[in-house]
């Protein structure tokens, strides 16, 4: 394994502890899904356990060609499985027939670009076990009221019930990061989908929290329609995913017409 190096453009620093890749691999239920896909295997140190678990097809995605190598020669995976290539450049609704699980020790520096990618997929990705930094994952689970909180919160919290798992420290990696890494898991919620126009919510939340220092009544004064009275002299990271539901509810409507 020491043949693969950790190339820092990626932000990528591989697990080495087994007994950690055997937890993170054990925290994936994958309930009803036709498979799961991992994003940036590397060594293969989650598929190893993934491999095992029964009843389910295994596909993994690896952007980086010594590592795809690497895992054609040590794992059962034949070409299908093995997609090498970008997670944000590829279209994930051929990849399986249903809907599908992810798992992975996610990149640093493109973590947040996955979780936006797999809020496209929503309807299609019930489940996500990742490995991110600390104060990513504090951040996609932290409630509101929190400085951490931000458009990421609030868009996971619409779609996902989130639970912060465990802490991994520095040294299970090779390289080791100069921060701490934590394993979360979301669970696709019951809501299909929101009582309001989706992508004028996701415009809502972007916009509020573009401006987190404002009132909401200034922050969203660019968009149609009237923040309700009981909003108005709130802030961003104040109101929870089910509020903005509300208040994009609101904004979907010319000013002064009623709901």
């Amino acid at each position: 394994m020491n043949q693969i190096r950790a190339k820092k453009s990626l932000g990528q620093h591989f697990l080495k502890d087994q007994n950690i890749a055997r937890k993170i691999v054990g925290s994936l239920q994958a309930d009803g899904c036709t498979g799961v896909l991992e994003i940036g295997p590397g060594t293969g140190v989650l598929t190893r356990f993934l491999l095992e678990k029964p009843g389910i097809t295994l596909r993994v995605i690896e952007i980086d060609r010594e590592a795809s190598r690497y895992l054609r020669d040590h794992f059962p995976l034949p070409d299908p499985d093995l997609v090498e290539g970008d997670f944000l450049a590829i279209s994930l609704k051929d990849l399986f027939p249903g809907p599908f699980a992810v798992i992975g020790n996610f990149p640093y520096n493109i973590s947040s670009q996955i979780f936006f990618k797999i809020l496209e997929y929503r309807n299609q990705i019930p489940e996500v076990v990742g490995m991110v930094q600390k104060e990513v994952a504090e951040r996609i689970s932290s409630p509101p009221g929190n400085k951490t909180y931000g458009i990421l919160s609030v868009l996971l919290q619409a779609y996902y019930r989130i639970d912060y798992l465990f802490t991994v420290g520095e040294q299970v990696f090779s390289p080791p990061p100069k921060v701490k890494s934590a394993v979360i898991r979301l669970v696709r919620n019951e809501r299909k989908r929101l009582a309001c126009d989706e992508e004028l919510f996701f415009r809502v939340v972007k916009t509020a929290f573009n401006q987190r220092r404002k009132m909401l009544s200034n922050a969203l004064g660019s968009l149609s329609g009237n923040v309700p009275d009981e909003f108005a002299g709130k802030r961003a990271e104040q109101l929870s995913a089910d509020e903005f539901e509300l208040i994009t509810r609101c904004l979907g409507y010319p000013k002064n017409q009623e709901l």
